[in-house]
């Protein structure tokens, strides 16, 4: 009887054991589990701001808009802030009329200070690479001559004005004359050339140190030289060194 009575208790000492160890098993996983919990819920919150973020992203204001004023004369507003319905088959030289809409994020008004989209604009027809030289601005070359025959070209690139419509690329490219100075004046060039020409000073101002230097020991040609420098500058023929104009 002692034998089973020890027996039964160490059977129950081992059965509360197992159910102890079972405990502390459940209490470890639901500890382990709760950071899993919370960086999944982590993960949503991200996911769920990522459509926000593309929103605010498409709020943006264009570039050009800077070059559009608020609230001023709708057809005033320069090319870039309007798309218009180009007619090519207008007259070239005759006015002609476009329809107009405003980009997004322009504001503009009519004569009578109301707000408007759409509206109409009156130019003449004629493409942009045809306007007047005072319409477009192009870029300078300084490196091509200026006095030569027949007269230098250069390759430029021109930007018509702002306020100013036409027809086509508003960027084109174009072959201009060289023109440009060193700072030389043409009665300058004159006055020495008639009362110090013989001693080379219109050659020396213009830069032909080598013409001057030989007008000076040949005390100008003999007076020959001399009348003659003083017909070539007096013409324009002859002109300065670097190729540029006079001012």
């Amino acid at each position: 009887l002692r034998a089973l009575r020890r027996l039964c208790g160490v059977a129950l000492f081992l059965s509360q054991l197992y159910v102890l160890s079972g405990r502390v098993g459940s209490l470890m996983t639901t500890k382990h589990s709760q950071p899993q919990s919370t960086f999944a819920k982590s993960l949503t919150s991200t996911s769920t701001n990522t459509p926000y973020l593309k929103a605010a992203e498409s709020t943006e204001i264009p570039p050009y808009v800077t070059k559009c004023p608020s609230n001023g004369l709708c057809s005033r507003l320069p090319p870039d802030c309007m798309t218009c319905n180009t007619n090519y088959s207008c007259v070239y030289g005759k006015p002609a009329t476009f329809d107009c809409k405003v980009k997004p994020h322009v504001h503009c008004v009519d004569q009578n200070n109301h707000e408007q989209e759409n509206f109409t604009i009156n130019m003449t027809c004629q493409f942009c690479w045809q306007l007047a030289t005072t319409d477009y601005v192009c870029t300078n070359f300084t490196n091509c001559m200026t006095v030569s025959c027949p007269r230098q070209r250069y390759n430029a690139t021109c930007t018509v004005r702002d306020h100013i419509h036409c027809l086509g690329n508003r960027v084109f490219p174009k072959m201009l004359y060289c023109n440009w100075t060193g700072g030389y004046k043409w009665s300058t060039a004159l006055a020495l050339s008639i009362t110090l020409g013989g001693f080379g000073a219109d050659r020396f101002y213009l830069g032909q140190w080598r013409e001057g230097l030989g007008k000076l020991f040949s005390f100008g040609g003999l007076g020959i030289w001399t009348l003659i420098d003083v017909l070539l500058i007096g013409v324009g023929y002859v002109g300065p060194a670097d190729g540029s104009l006079y001012i």
